[in-house]
Formats: structure tokens, C-alpha cells, sequence
């Protein structure tokens, strides 16, 4: 560990660069599976959630990056910073999660209407509303963590310039 930056001895930072490996193999990959169904399909298109999951892992993995920095830079204790990024890749993969899924069955092209439909199954709406509203609280909260963190560490370096 000691050839490392002291910056990526840090928990937080090192699971979010992780996070972020993840997400962008995640990203190439379902690219893949998006140019395989671009060819075999009559029309060159791929299913609906398969370019929506394929989209959301690239861009949620520069997301991740995002995070390690403000993780990095925020004053909070470790175990905080920690947890804001963690509750920011859980939801990150769940959604994704969803997106393959949805991409595999193609059984939708909104998995927010209703009623919410899951391959030949009928999900209840509380269980979308409910992991809806859990993901909002979980990626703006973790983020506005690690951002608040950031900005009582970065706001006095800003200052000097008034």
C-alpha cells in the first residue's frame, strides 16, 4: 500500500475508483450487446433498455470518478465518506440492474409506466415509487455529502480571491 497516493489509501476514494472500473466494463460491455443487436436487427436498432443501460454505466461511471474526488477533498470522517459512496454505487448498479434486465426481457420501453411490468409479471406500484424515491435519497444525499464536505475544505481557498 505505501506505493499508493496517500489519496487512494483513502477507503471512500478507493472504492469509488473501483466503483468506477466497474461501471465502465459494465459500459463496454453492454455496448457489446448493443452493437450484437444493432446488426441482427431488421431494423439496426437495439432493444430499448439495452442502449439505456449501455448510456446510464458510461455515464455513471465518470460519475463514480466525480465522487472519489469530492470524497478525497471532503472533511467528513471516513466511515461518512465511505458510506456516501457506497449508497451512490448501490443504487448506480441497481438502476443498471434494472436496465439489463428490462434490455433481456424486452418487455418495456418506460419502466415507470404503469402498470409497471416486469416480463410477464405486474409489479406493485409502491415497490417502483418505493426504490424510486430510495434511489433520489440515496445518490443526491450521498452526493450532497460528499460535495458539503468538499466545499468547507475547498470554500476558504475560493475566499481568497474577495
Amino acid at each position: 500500500m505505501n506505493d499508493l497516493s496517500p489519496l487512494f489509501q483513502m477507503p471512500a476514494v478507493a472504492l469509488a475508483v473501483l466503483g468506477s472500473g466497474f461501471l465502465l466494463l459494465v459500459g463496454l460491455l453492454t455496448g457489446v450487446w448493443k452493437y450484437m443487436a444493432i446488426m441482427s436487427s431488421e431494423k439496426s436498432r437495439a432493444p430499448y433498455y439495452v442502449d439505456i443501460a449501455h448510456r446510464a454505466s458510461l455515464m455513471y461511471s465518470f460519475s463514480a470518478l466525480v465522487l472519489a474526488v469530492l470524497a478525497g477533498l471532503s472533511v467528513w470522517s471516513q466511515m461518512v465518506n465511505f458510506l456516501a459512496v457506497v449508497a451512490n454505487l448501490v443504487y448506480f448498479s441497481l438502476a443498471i440492474g434494472t436496465y439489463i434486465i428490462h434490455g433481456a426481457l424486452r418487455d418495456t420501453q418506460n419502466q415507470l409506466s404503469r402498470p409497471h411490468k416486469l416480463g410477464k409479471a405486474t409489479l406493485p406500484n409502491i415497490l417502483i415509487s418505493g426504490f424510486m424515491w430510495s434511489l433520489i435519497v440515496a445518490e443526491v444525499g450521498g452526493t450532497m455529502v460528499l460535495f458539503s464536505g468538499a466545499v468547507v475544505r475547498l470554500w476558504p481557498v475560493v475566499a481568497q480571491v474577495f
